[in-house]
């Protein structure tokens, strides 16, 4: 975690119902190389260590005889819990409310160990060194974050992007010019160098696989307030009593960037 910020179960208070209408999707084919590269066969178990709703886990779950997910938020595992029912896995999906900082807490072992885009929100070295002795023999730690160095162009698509450097700065505008994170602040963002942190609690590699994204996705204004509600950085209890009016500052935003249409482009 960040030096001088410290978790609270605030962090994503509220986001929960947000997520699978907000957050953009993994890439197309990260299940196929992960089963491909870990030779995945519908065997073995799999702990998601914050794993929000479960949209890594349950999009994994026909890969492993078992899934247990992780996360600190009860919101986050009630949607969880209702993904795995909808998907029919119900029977196999264990959903566990606690920090990863309190892991092992009698899982037992492990297969796989996911970390979608959450590592940098614990007490990294710790967790890091708790997986290792949570895993089998020959098990695998997966460390999955999106690409940022990587622009594309939305040319040629019937909507402009999504305005997130404006979205960004109306944020501020309500919030602060720091970004926020639960009760404190994170002032130098989250921290980075996983590979490191991997390292020094007896991981070997990394391996390092880039799945192809960049498919072309419609993204309606209620996909894009949503994506903002998602976000610890924007999350609905942080507005206090001027969350509608953000809302309405933040459609009015997205009207005035939108040329025609009720969509907005957005490059995955």
């Amino acid at each position: 975690m960040a030096a001088g910020w410290e978790w609270d179960d605030t962090l994503f208070s509220g986001t929960a119902a947000y997520y699978q209408r907000g957050r953009l999707p993994y890439a197309p084919g990260l299940v196929e190389v992960l089963a491909d590269v870990l030779k995945l066969d519908g065997q073995g178990r799999l702990v998601d260590v914050g794993c929000g709703p479960g949209t890594l886990a349950l999009s994994l779950a026909h890969l492993f005889s078992e899934i247990v997910g992780v996360d600190p938020d009860g919101e986050m595992i009630e949607e969880a819990t209702r993904g795995a029912a909808e998907r029919g896995v119900t029977e196999k999906a264990h959903w566990v409310q606690a920090r990863a900082e309190d892991l092992p807490a009698g899982l037992g072992t492990f297969t796989v160990a996911t970390f979608g885009q959450s590592f940098h929100w614990m007490d990294r070295d710790l967790v890091a060194a708790t997986i290792r002795d949570m895993l089998r023999p020959g098990g695998a730690l997966v460390h999955i974050s999106d690409l940022k160095t990587e622009s594309r162009s939305v040319e040629g698509l019937p909507h402009p992007a999504v305005p997130y450097a404006a979205i960004e700065e109306l944020v501020r505008h309500y919030l602060g010019p720091v970004r926020r994170a639960g009760r404190g602040v994170l002032p130098q963002g989250t921290p980075g160098d996983e590979a490191a942190v991997l390292a020094r609690a007896g991981f070997s590699g990394p391996q390092r696989h880039v799945v192809s994204g960049g498919q072309a996705l419609e993204r309606t204004y209620d996909d894009v307030v949503a994506w903002v509600f998602s976000m610890s950085f924007s999350a609905p209890h942080l507005f206090g009593p001027r969350r509608t009016a953000f809302e309405t500052d933040l459609r009015r935003l997205l009207r005035e960037e939108q040329s025609e249409g009720e969509g907005e482009a957005d490059d995955a």
